[in-house]
């Protein structure tokens, strides 16, 4: 692989979609029910939204033929997804599916935060050039 490629994508074993879920299998199991506070119940899981779900539907597309094999999300992935996923839990969802629930704009906020981090990390070459390429024994 050439330095100056783009690093492949590795879906499910991205390491930022190990760490995500691993943080919120964490956080639903042993740390909600043990800390009281506001950010941690209801808004830490939602940070994870982009980085563990658009993994495997990535993968859903490349098996559907849709995306290049191992290409980074683009942009445009990311951007759709967040739009999408916002529109659907925080509007859809509690109006039609799930009126117990209700919209949250600071949960949009949250996914829209963990897009963020997750496209940064996912294009470090771009912007860290010199950036080491994190391989999965080193986590």
């Amino acid at each position: 692989m050439n330095e100056a490629s783009p690093p492949r994508f590795r879906y499910c074993l991205d390491p930022l979609f190990l760490v995500g879920c691993t943080a919120y299998a964490l956080n639903l199991w042993f740390i909600k029910p043990r800390i009281d506070f506001e950010f941690i119940q209801y808004h830490f899981n939602d940070l994870w939204v982009i980085p563990c779900a658009l993994p495997p539907v990535l993968w859903l597309h490349r098996l559907l033929a849709l995306r290049p094999a191992q290409a980074l999300p683009t942009p445009g992935e990311i951007t759709f997804h967040l739009v999408l996923w916002s529109v659907f839990c925080e509007y859809i969802g509690p109006r039609y599916f799930m009126p117990q629930s209700g919209a949250d704009w600071r949960d949009v906020t949250a996914y829209t935060f963990g897009a963020l981090v997750a496209a940064l990390w996912w294009h470090r070459h771009r912007w860290l050039p010199h950036a080491r390429r994190l391989r999965l024994h080193e986590l």
